[in-house]
């Protein structure tokens, strides 16, 4: 049981909570003091170097999130109009067992309820396995999208450099993108990573507002002691603030979670975190 059940449906929750806890965890860095002492960029380099002021960055967010709020509404009642979605997934063998224990007939994916009514939701490990499969999937198209569009000397041109256009990242600005490429990165990466996991749309509310928060944390430009993020993922924050350094823009490709790809394909760059002789710290290139 979760604490909106009875009050907001699992398909509503999956397509705005995401949009919801941008907000409020991006806000939450927005609104913190200066706090030189951790910044990977002084506030003044963030206010001379970025090519785009912070209202064109709320729109260009507040867009993407539309776009994405649209194709997930569409997903989610896609799946859940369907009573054979879930035949899809036992192909896969993904909960194969708990099918075939409870034989449950015209599963409906998303709305969690059986043909006869009973409310179903995969048991807690099988929820995991899902979520891990669901990042290995978003990192893997993430991955080779974003690899490709800066390959592809059009397409960063034309759509990847608005994003570059914050050379000092901040929170809020974790998802101003070009429209298309928000649509292609992270909308079609999300709706595939959640097709493939097989999970529910109560499942993929955990899912997808963990992305986020990762996502946000990623861009925040802060290396806080104690974030749980910088000591479970070799992909954190100065990771990713290496990809955003003129040096750097052909390596670190992966996000947002694991740099599972950069490693194998010869394009992860190590780094090493210095301290700024008048304070704070720089995420500086480590040749391996």
């Amino acid at each position: 049981m979760v604490f909106w059940e009875g009050y907001v449906s699992d398909e509503a929750m999956g397509t705005f909570a995401p949009i919801v806890v941008y907000w409020v965890y991006a806000g939450f860095y927005q609104v913190l003091p200066p706090l030189e002492n951790y910044r990977l960029h002084t506030k003044k380099e963030e206010e001379e170097k970025n090519l785009v002021p912070l209202k064109a960055v709320v729109r260009g967010v507040l867009l993407q999130q539309l776009v994405q709020a649209t194709v997930a509404q569409a997903l989610f009642t896609d799946f859940s109009m369907n009573p054979y979605a879930w035949d899809v997934f036992y192909l896969f063998g993904v909960c194969r067992n708990e099918c075939m224990m409870h034989n449950y007939e015209n599963f409906k994916l998303t709305s969690n309820v059986s043909s006869s009514g009973i409310t179903v939701q995969p048991s807690v490990p099988v929820q995991i396995v899902q979520v891990v499969v669901a990042m290995l999937v978003m990192d893997t198209w993430q991955y080779f999208v974003h690899r490709y569009m800066h390959q592809n000397t059009f397409l960063y041109r034309h759509i990847h450099s608005q994003h570059h256009r914050l050379v000092v990242p901040y929170a809020i600005g974790a998802l101003y993108n070009h429209p298309l490429e928000g649509l292609l990165l992270d909308t079609l990466g999300g709706a595939i990573s959640f097709l493939v996991a097989g999970m529910t749309a109560r499942t993929a509310v955990i899912f997808f507002c963990f992305a986020v928060i990762k996502t946000v944390d990623d861009h925040c430009g802060l290396w806080l002691p104690g974030n749980i993020f910088h000591l479970l993922f070799q992909n954190n924050t100065a990771y990713h603030d290496i990809h955003h350094q003129l040096q750097g823009t052909k390596f670190n490709y992966s996000q947002p979670f694991f740099p599972i790809w950069d490693k194998l394909l010869g394009t992860h760059m190590p780094y090493t975190l210095v301290k700024r002789p008048k304070g704070g710290l720089e995420a500086s290139l480590k040749k391996e």
